[in-house]
């Protein structure tokens, strides 16, 4: 796709265009990490622009991403997606929402997600965990995306909002179609598939609260007042997207990563106790979402001003991978200790993510569980890996092997 310097809006410079797809860069289904961070690398400014998706800023340095994502008086979470119409169709509850409107909804969100609803579930991720690891027993590997990735972290999440498990495939594709669409369905088709399905559940949560997680949260009033059935719809909308892919995409590349470096497998296998902060590093060295954010006003950053409308394409691993910000970023390194605060996983400031606890929880005994139960494995020389880029980028196939017999 070639932008002629004749088409672009008069406030973006020549020299900060690139031919840039978020969706599709050059060599994302072999490295998806490594395609964004040739995108860091080229010299020339932080700020570029891509006339793809409707054309977009995209922020490739740490601090300005970092800037940029907690600067909520200039930039809105409302646009959602540099898909065009997706934030107007979605309008989720609270993701979508600035501050102050969000604050009384993400308050009633994030009681859902106490701490001590976490640890309630925890022996059942544990039990999820064993029984797939114990599908495996016998056989010397699997396709790890489609067996354990794309199984424990969904099933998980909708017995937390009391919906059936075996709707799980159904879901897990719409969940993709929102975060790397590949045309089959128009927003507005997406959207009606959630809402449809989420409906008749909505509802009875509203009219009778049981014990689930939605219950829980259209408990809470706001400001003093019931929830509508349309904010209720919007926010039930919201999670059920979030609950869908986050967690597979982390549980995939950090899989991946232990199958590729046995040094650090062996290490983990050695001493369980490291896990927790291993997964804390792996959480940093393998994210791969990123957020779209609508400018409000006029903004200056990078030498340039963003004008109000821009829509800028912020991604957490050009952050937590860059040099500038981090010490060897791409080395993994399980005694760093940082505070997950400190990068841009699970996003930052007033929209950082309200199931991050849950998220983390869920990597760690799913390390203790498969490192404890399985030999030593390692990624199938004689099969590829395959990746997609997206606003959640995630692999979509990952093929192990093991000894049987270990």
């Amino acid at each position: 796709m070639t932008t002629l310097v004749a088409d672009l809006p008069p406030h973006v410079d020549a020299d900060r265009v690139v031919d840039f797809d978020i969706y599709a860069p050059p060599g994302a289904e072999q490295d998806f990490f490594a395609a964004w961070l040739a995108l860091q690398r080229r010299p020339g400014p932080a700020m570029l622009w891509t006339a793809r998706n409707g054309g977009h800023w995209i922020a490739t340095r740490g601090e300005v991403i970092r800037t940029l994502w907690a600067d909520t008086e200039s930039l809105s979470s409302a646009v959602l997606s540099v898909t065009p119409g997706l934030g107007t169709v979605m309008q989720f509850i609270p993701l979508q929402q600035d501050p102050p409107e969000h604050k009384p909804f993400r308050k009633a969100v994030m009681r859902g997600f106490a701490s001590q609803f976490i640890v309630a579930i925890e022996p059942q991720v544990i039990d999820v965990a064993r029984a797939l690891i114990a599908s495996l027993a016998g056989r010397d590997g699997c396709e790890f995306v489609a067996e354990f990735a794309e199984i424990l972290p969904i099933n998980i999440f909708l017995t937390l909002i009391g919906v059936p498990t075996e709707d799980r495939a159904m879901l897990r594709e719409l969940g993709a179609q929102l975060t790397r669409p590949d045309g089959s369905m128009t927003v507005a088709q997406l959207c009606q598939a959630a809402d449809d399905y989420l409906a008749p559940y909505v509802e009875s949560r509203l009219a009778q609260p049981g014990e689930d997680m939605f219950s829980r949260i259209l408990s809470v009033p706001i400001d003093g007042r019931p929830w509508t059935l349309d904010e209720a719809r919007r926010m039930c909308r919201n999670l059920l997207f979030g609950g869908l892919d986050t967690v597979v995409a982390m549980v995939g590349f950090i899989m991946l990563h232990l199958a590729r470096h046995a040094d650090d497998q062996a290490r983990l296998r050695a001493d369980p106790a490291l896990i927790p902060a291993a997964v804390d590093e792996l959480m940093r060295r393998y994210a791969s979402v990123s957020v779209s954010r609508n400018c409000v006003r006029d903004v200056a950053v990078d030498g340039i001003v963003l004008k109000t409308g821009d829509i800028v394409y912020l991604p957490s691993m050009l952050h937590n991978l860059d040099p500038d910000c981090f010490d060897a970023p791409d080395v993994v390194r399980f005694d760093r200790g940082l505070n997950p605060t400190r990068h841009s996983t699970m996003g930052q400031g007033a929209h950082r993510c309200v199931g991050a606890g849950l998220a983390r929880m869920e990597l760690v005994v799913v390390l203790r569980e498969w490192l404890a139960r399985m030999p030593p494995f390692h990624v199938d020389p004689a099969q590829a890996v395959r990746m997609k880029a997206g606003n959640v980028g995630a692999c979509t196939a990952i093929p192990l092997r093991w000894d049987a017999g270990a």
